[in-house]
C-alpha cells in the first residue's frame, strides 16, 4: 500500500477521532451524574429529576451514580478526579464544602477541582423527632432538652455531613450538650429513630418528607426564617426565638475543572430550561425545595465560594474539630 495512502487513512482516522471529541457535538454518549449521598437523599432526588429532563433532550442516557460514605468524601473525590470532558458531572451540596473543611488533608479540593455548571435548588431543613418522643411541639422539645442536658442525641448522615453541622448548630443555639450519632444512609437513620436510639435530627425536607407523611417522623420546626408552603403548620425556627439555629441548604451541578467552556455553557442552558419546566418546578415544590434557574455558571461558583467562608466560620463556632 502506498505510504501516501496510509498517511491519508491515518489522517482521516485522526479527523474522525477529533470530530467525535469536538465539544460542539456534545453529547455523543451517556453522561454520568455522581451523587455523593445515599439513595433517597435530596441530592439524589434532584439528580434523578434533572437527569430525566436531560435524557429526554439529549436522547442519551444520564446515569445517576450514588456514592455515599465518609460524609460525602467518596463521591466528591470521584467528581474531582474524573475526566474533564463533560461526561462525568457531580450533583453537589453543602456537604462538598463541609467535608473538605473538616479534614486536615482532604483528598479533593472543594472549589479548585471543579467548575460551576448550574445552581439547581434551594432547600429547607427540618427539625424532626421520633413519634415516641414526648414532645408534640417545638416548645415542648426545647423545654425537655433544657431540663435534661446531655440526655438527648441527634442523628446525622455521617461525620462532616450537612446534617451533622446543622444538628450541631441547632444544639448550640439551644444551649444543650447533645450527643452526635452518625449513620451512613437515610434508611438507617430513620430506622434508628423509630427504635428510639436517637431522639432528633435536622435534615433536608425532601429527605424527610416521605417519612413525615407516613407518620414515622414528627416535624417540629423548619430551619428557615419563614414557614414552608409544604408544611405550613410547622413553625419557623425564628418564631421560637432561635435565629442562630437557621440552616439552609442548596444543591447544584458541577463539572471537573478544565471541562470545555462550550460544554459547560451548553449544559447550563439545557439545565436552566429543565428547571423552568412547570412539572419539574412543581415536583421540587412538593418536596420543599425551589428550583433556581436564574443562576449562571460563574454565579454558582461565587455562591459556593461565599458558602465555603460561611461554613468555615460555622465550624469554628460549633466546636467540631477536623479529623
Amino acid at each position: 500500500m502506498p505510504r501516501l495512502f496510509c498517511a491519508g487513512l491515518l489522517l482521516a482516522a485522526c479527523s474522525v477521532a477529533f470530530a467525535q471529541s469536538d465539544p460542539a457535538d456534545y453529547p455523543q454518549r451517556s453522561i454520568r451524574l455522581i451523587v455523593a449521598d445515599s439513595p433517597g437523599s435530596a441530592d439524589d432526588f434532584f439528580a434523578r429529576v434533572v437527569g430525566e429532563r436531560l435524557e429526554a433532550l439529549y436522547k442519551q442516557r444520564v446515569m445517576i451514580d450514588t456514592r455515599p460514605g465518609a460524609g460525602g468524601l467518596i463521591g466528591n473525590t470521584r467528581v474531582s478526579r474524573a475526566d474533564a470532558d463533560g461526561y462525568t458531572l457531580g450533583m453537589v451540596g453543602v456537604t462538598r464544602l463541609i467535608t473538605a473543611l473538616l479534614r486536615e488533608q482532604p483528598p479533593y479540593r472543594a472549589l479548585a477541582d471543579v467548575t460551576g455548571v448550574a445552581h439547581v435548588a434551594s432547600i429547607t431543613n427540618v427539625l424532626v423527632v421520633a413519634p415516641y418522643l414526648q414532645a408534640r411541639t417545638a416548645q415542648d422539645f426545647v423545654r425537655r432538652a433544657r431540663a435534661s442536658p446531655g440526655d438527648l442525641n441527634y442523628a446525622s448522615l455521617g461525620i462532616g455531613s450537612a446534617s451533622h453541622l446543622a444538628g450541631e448548630v441547632f444544639s448550640r443555639a439551644l444551649g444543650i450538650d447533645a450527643v452526635h450519632v452518625p449513620y451512613r444512609a437515610v434508611i438507617n437513620t430513620f430506622a434508628e429513630m423509630g427504635l428510639g436510639r436517637v431522639h432528633y435530627a435536622v435534615l433536608t425536607l425532601p429527605t424527610v418528607l416521605p417519612a413525615v407523611q407516613k407518620g414515622r417522623l414528627r416535624p417540629l420546626a423548619v430551619m428557615t426564617p419563614q414557614r414552608s408552603g409544604v408544611l405550613p403548620e410547622v413553625p419557623a425556627i425564628r418564631e421560637l426565638g432561635l435565629p442562630d439555629a437557621q440552616f439552609d441548604s442548596w444543591s447544584g451541578i458541577v463539572a471537573p475543572v478544565g471541562t470545555p467552556r462550550r460544554v459547560v455553557e451548553q449544559l447550563h442552558g439545557d439545565i436552566v430550561v429543565a428547571l423552568r419546566h412547570a412539572p419539574l418546578r412543581k415536583r421540587f415544590l412538593q418536596q420543599g425545595a425551589e428550583s433556581t434557574p436564574e443562576s449562571t455558571p460563574d454565579g454558582f461558583m461565587r455562591h459556593m465560594q461565599e458558602e465555603y467562608l460561611r461554613f468555615e466560620e460555622m465550624i469554628r463556632g460549633s466546636g467540631i474539630r477536623p479529623e
